[in-house]
């Protein structure tokens, strides 16, 4: 049976939903400076998985959204993007595939395309087998 004791409960949400809102601010200064992998970096530090709330995981998928919807250069970013990212952004991915929306899908899928190449088959493992940390 997995671990439920580090989970954050609702009282701390707001809490979260505060940083996030502090983080957005943040990264749509980085965007309008067209410092993408720095938004998306920013987007991805302290992504609250350890919480069941799902006013903060809504509110930080936004968040991450918004820097991964402003990539254009795909490649570019990963020469930029350090490895210790490739696990939470993949997780990031899926939950952008399960959304139906036609361009989150496209974004994602290429992102998808080049996160395997670079972290293999691991990193979607990782993901699929971690069901604790959910975005």
């Amino acid at each position: 049976m997995a671990r439920v004791e580090g989970f954050v409960e609702a009282d701390n949400a707001e809490a979260i939903i505060t940083r996030i809102e502090h983080k957005s601010r943040k990264i749509e200064s980085l965007l309008k400076q067209y410092k993408l992998v720095e938004a998306l970096k920013t987007a991805l530090e302290g992504s609250p998985p350890m919480t069941r709330d799902e006013r903060c995981k809504s509110a930080n998928w936004i968040v991450v959204h918004r820097a991964l919807m402003a990539i254009k250069d795909v490649e570019g970013m990963f020469s930029s993007l350090d490895p210790e990212y490739y696990d939470i952004l993949m997780k990031y991915l899926y939950r952008g595939l399960s959304t139906g929306d036609r361009p989150t899908c496209e974004q994602c899928l290429r992102i998808h395309e080049k996160l395997t190449e670079r972290a293999g088959l691991g990193c979607i493992l990782r993901c699929l087998a971690d069901t604790v940390n959910t975005v």
